[in-house]
């Protein structure tokens, strides 16, 4: 468990505001820290701004026509919002996509080489061997094409790919997403196992709040660009609101969405 009045801070967000094509304002003054050795949660349901904040934070918005418009992005205490990603990549941040994103008519070891394009150190072969020992499956599949790989495995590859980079801080979009609930939570395993015996830490955007909470340290809950709740992961498993409206509890039992007529937020989400 991470001592907060200790730990230092490597990711501060502070009050950003993205806007896309000059006009659709998405992220609305979004602020949030990751802790050195942390893993933090990003959480919200589709379309609530958890993979703007990333793509934010690791500048690839240009691509999409986003940027920036207020607010700033410090990293280990420096402003990056005008880094490059090549640039942001050197400095030990990292975003593994949603969606995986492997080449797929290259090899798994081919993709996970391809994360090793800014390493200095002549370590590669190691580096290589270090992803190998946490996804002993891609070892097995090293020469195959990895089109052919199961989602899982692409998840593995595209994790092992980033790994090759040396990072610090990896942040990690929608991991479980189209995986089996037994591959989730071995994705989730390997990523604490990096936490606590590699150092790294992650900022993770995730719907999949059940599992988020229980491997995260600490988590922001979005919604429609706004942070309307924080907290220990542990105390947010508690909230009666994050029972209710994310993990499908409430004070009558389990219920699904599709039972709940009126959604309506408490006077303190939207304070």
């Amino acid at each position: 468990m991470l001592d907060s009045a200790k730990t230092e801070t490597l990711l501060e967000v502070n009050n950003i505001e993205v806007i896309y094509n000059h006009v659709i304002l998405v992220l609305k003054g979004v602020s949030l820290s990751v802790p050195k050795g942390g893993i933090t949660a990003l959480l919200g349901g589709n379309g609530a701004g958890k993979t703007t904040t990333l793509k934010a934070i690791s500048n690839l918005l240009q691509s999409e026509r986003g940027q920036v418009t207020k607010g700033s992005i410090h990293y280990r205490g420096d402003p990056v919002q005008d880094l490059s990603p090549e640039a942001l990549v050197k400095r030990g941040v990292v975003q593994v996509m949603e969606g995986r994103h492997c080449f797929e008519h290259l090899t798994v070891e081919e993709n996970l080489l391809t994360g090793a394009y800014t390493r200095t150190d002549g370590k590669t072969a190691q580096a290589l061997e270090m992803v190998y020992e946490y996804f002993p499956r891609l070892k097995t599949r090293r020469k195959s094409q990895a089109g052919y790989t199961s989602g899982g495995e692409q998840q593995m590859v595209a994790l092992g790919r980033a790994l090759m980079s040396k990072p610090e801080t990896i942040l990690l979009d929608e991991p479980s997403m189209g995986l089996a609930p037994q591959l989730v939570e071995e994705i989730f395993g390997i990523v604490k196992s990096l936490n606590e015996n590699e150092g790294v830490s992650f900022l993770l955007a995730e719907q999949n709040t059940t599992v988020a909470l229980r491997f995260a340290h600490y988590g922001y809950i979005l919604e429609s660009g706004r942070v309307v709740m924080d907290g220990k992961a542990s105390d947010l498993r508690e909230n009666p609101d994050v029972k209710e409206f994310y993990l499908g509890m409430s004070e009558e039992g389990r219920k699904s969405f599709r039972d709940v007529r009126s959604y309506r937020r408490r006077k303190r989400w939207l304070s």
